[in-house]
C-alpha cells in the first residue's frame, strides 16, 4: 500500500474542567471529549523513489535529501500553515525518528475544521498523520507507543486515536475511554456546531485564565467529583455533563457568544456550551428541536459567514 486516504474528525469538549497551572507552564485538567462525524480529510502518498540514503550511501553530490525535502504538505485552505510548524509535517518527523521510517510521503489536507475554533482540528490532523503513517509502514509501532508519540506531539492529539468518548487528564496527554455508562448517554447524539468569523487563540486563552487565578479554575477533587456523580447516575442525561470553565475568559471579551448562547435557550430552550478554548459552540438537539430555526437565529446574531454544520458524536 502507496497511499491512504483518512478522516481527521473534530471533538468538542463536553466537560471542560482547567484545574491549575502546572510549573511548566502548561494546565491540568479533567475533560470528557468526544470526536464527532465531521471533520477533514487527509491523504497521504508515499514517496517511494525518494527513499532516503541508507547508511554509507551517499546521493549524487554527496548531498542526501533533507527530511523536510522528503515530506510535503498541500491545502485546500492558503490560512493553513504549510512549514515545520504544522502539527502534520511535525508528526511526520515524530514518526521518522521512532521507527527509522526511510520514505517520504506527501499529505493532501482538505480542510473544514476551522482554525482557533476549539475544535482540535490541528491536533486530529496529526494525529491522523501519525495513524496513516503507520498503517503504509506496516504498522511499525503498536497502539500504547503511537498513543505515547501522540501525546508527545501535542496535548491534544492521543484523543483521536479513540473512536468514542473519552475522558482526558493531565494537559490531556492521559486518555482513557469514558466507561460505558456514560459512553452509552453521548454516542450517537445529534448536535449542532456554530462558530462566529472570529476565532480565539488558545495561547490567549489559557494566559488570560491564568492571570485570573485562582478563582478561575476548578479544583481536581470537584472536577472529578462532577464526573463521577454524573456517570453514578445512570438517569442524568447529557445536557447535565456540559461544562467549561474557559466559557469566562472567553465571554468577558468576546459577548457575542454569551449573548447567542442565552437566546438560544430562551428561544429554543436547547443547551448549548462553547468548546475547549473557543470560538465554537455547539448545542446537544433532541429529536423534535427545530434545526432550522436555530440555524437562522445563529446567522441572524453572527451574520451569513458563521459556521453552522450538523453532526453526531461517535
Amino acid at each position: 500500500m502507496s497511499a491512504l486516504e483518512i478522516f481527521s474528525p473534530a471533538k468538542l469538549n463536553l466537560f471542560l474542567a482547567v484545574t491549575g497551572r502546572r510549573a511548566d507552564g502548561f494546565h491540568e485538567l479533567v475533560s470528557v471529549v468526544a470526536p464527532v462525524m465531521w471533520g477533514d480529510t487527509l491523504t497521504v502518498v508515499v514517496r517511494v523513489e525518494n527513499r532516503r540514503p541508507r547508511a554509507g550511501r551517499r546521493e549524487v553530490g554527496g548531498k542526501g535529501r533533507s527530511p523536510r525535502e522528503e515530506f510535503s504538505l498541500e491545502c485546500d485552505d492558503p490560512a493553513v500553515p504549510r512549514d515545520g510548524t504544522n502539527l502534520v509535517l511535525r508528526a511526520a518527523e515524530l514518526f521518522r525518528a521512532a521507527t527509522g521510517w526511510d520514505r517520504g510521503a506527501r499529505f493532501v489536507l482538505t480542510k473544514r475544521i476551522p482554525m482557533g475554533a476549539g475544535l482540535g482540528g490541528g491536533s486530529s490532523n496529526g494525529a491522523m498523520a501519525l495513524r496513516a503513517l503507520n498503517r503504509l509502514a506496516g504498522e511499525l509501532l503498536a497502539p500504547a507507543a503511537l498513543a505515547d508519540l501522540a501525546g508527545r506531539l501535542g496535548s491534544d492529539c492521543a484523543l483521536f486515536l479513540h473512536s468514542g468518548p473519552v475522558v482526558m487528564r493531565g494537559r490531556g496527554e492521559r486518555v482513557e475511554p469514558l466507561p460505558e455508562s456514560g459512553a452509552a448517554r453521548l454516542r450517537g447524539r445529534r448536535v449542532l456546531i456554530f462558530k462566529p468569523s472570529f476565532g480565539v487563540a488558545t495561547p490567549w486563552a489559557y494566559g488570560r485564565l491564568a492571570e485570573s487565578a485562582p478563582g478561575s479554575y476548578l479544583p481536581a477533587p470537584e472536577a472529578e467529583a462532577r464526573l463521577v456523580a454524573w456517570l453514578a447516575d445512570g438517569d442524568a442525561v447529557a445536557e447535565k455533563l456540559l461544562f467549561n470553565n474557559m466559557e469566562s475568559v472567553a465571554f468577558a471579551k468576546f459577548i457575542a457568544l454569551p449573548a447567542l448562547l442565552e437566546r438560544l435557550h430562551e428561544r429554543f430552550g436547547v443547551t448549548a456550551r462553547m468548546s475547549g478554548s473557543g470560538s465554537a459552540c455547539f448545542a446537544l438537539l433532541n429529536a423534535d428541536s427545530p434545526v432550522a430555526e436555530i440555524t437562522a437565529a445563529i446567522r441572524e446574531a453572527w451574520g451569513a459567514s458563521a459556521l453552522v454544520v450538523g453532526a453526531q458524536l461517535q
